[in-house]
């Protein structure tokens, strides 16, 4: 896939709202980060507006969004939250433009179904925080350090310590994923995961554990797990129960959906709703290597 130009200080940010209302407060400071790197840093007409649950209304959250992937002169669209919502944009958004000027995405959660339209149409993003994470008691987070990393072209490799659930093995392939409930919610669309041959990451947060465990299994049963290279498990926070036990943690319930398959497996990688949320570039070639001590996810 198509990684559009890594950045450099001077090139333009746009800041957009594809999903749910954002509370000005929690992201300015982060904003303002962006410009102390150096950047230009442009965020849309309506991303601070409010339309009910949304950032605005539907029309105006695609026309931000649509300025941006247009901008000839815009290096990177960072999303200033996920919530709910881009999905009732996702089919209307003009990527002719964008083809000739590609350009960085940013985003998790929701902003997993705009990864899932640029996977589709061949370009790389990268599922990473946004501006709410890149600050924490008045330094840079972790976070957003690495972001500023991968934006930039330096692209480490990261190293997670082993985990009882992991399955060891090397295998390489693909990155995709992203918000489990977002790629549940994509099958049978246009859309839906191609995951044969690829390394598939998950992540999700205050779901139902038997939610989970339905949409485990939906993904068995269409086939998106079989043929898989790799798996990497990272957030699943604040995972909540009925008042009759599930019986099982979220982890378990991974752990015995994929108990018949043989690729590797990587448990509690550091990305998803968690404060260290490290960057995953979509789309990119990466190696997996799991063995009984750690495991290591390179790409180049």
């Amino acid at each position: 896939m198509l990684r559009p130009e890594y950045l450099q200080p001077g090139d333009r940010i746009r800041i957009v709202a594809p999903a749910g209302k954002v509370v000005k407060e929690k992201i300015l400071d982060g904003v303002n980060l962006l410009r102390q790197q150096g950047f230009e840093v442009i965020p849309g007409d309506h991303v601070f507006d409010a339309h009910f649950q949304f950032a605005a209304t539907d029309q105006n959250r695609l026309n931000d969004l649509q300025q941006a992937l247009d901008d000839p002169h815009c290096k990177a669209i960072i999303c200033a939250r996920g919530g709910y919502g881009t999905i009732r944009l996702i089919d209307q958004i003009d990527l002719s433009a964008f083809r000739k000027h590609p350009k960085w995405l940013v985003g998790f959660s929701d902003i997993t179904t705009l990864h899932a339209r640029l996977q589709q149409e061949g370009f790389c993003s990268i599922h990473g925080a946004m501006p709410a994470f890149y600050l924490k008691d008045n330094q840079p987070t972790e976070s957003f350090n690495e972001l500023m990393k991968t934006l930039t072209g330096t692209l480490p490799a990261t190293t997670v310590a082993s985990h009882p659930f992991n399955r060891t093995g090397q295998t390489s392939g693909t990155l995709i994923g992203g918000n489990l409930s977002i790629l549940y919610s994509l099958l049978g669309t246009p859309l839906e995961p191609q995951t044969e041959g690829r390394i598939l990451f998950i992540e999700d947060l205050s779901e139902y554990l038997y939610h989970l465990d339905r949409m485990m299994h939906s993904l068995k049963l269409a086939g998106k797990l079989s043929k898989l290279n790799g798996l990497i498990v990272g957030g699943f926070t604040e995972m909540k129960d009925n008042d009759s036990p599930f019986g099982q943690t979220a982890g378990e319930i991974i752990r015995d959906v994929l108990k018949d398959e043989h690729f590797p497996v990587c448990f509690d990688f550091p990305a998803g709703h968690i404060e260290r949320n490290l960057p995953l570039v979509f789309g990119a070639n990466y190696q997996l290597s799991v063995d009984t001590e750690k495991a290591v996810l390179t790409t180049t």
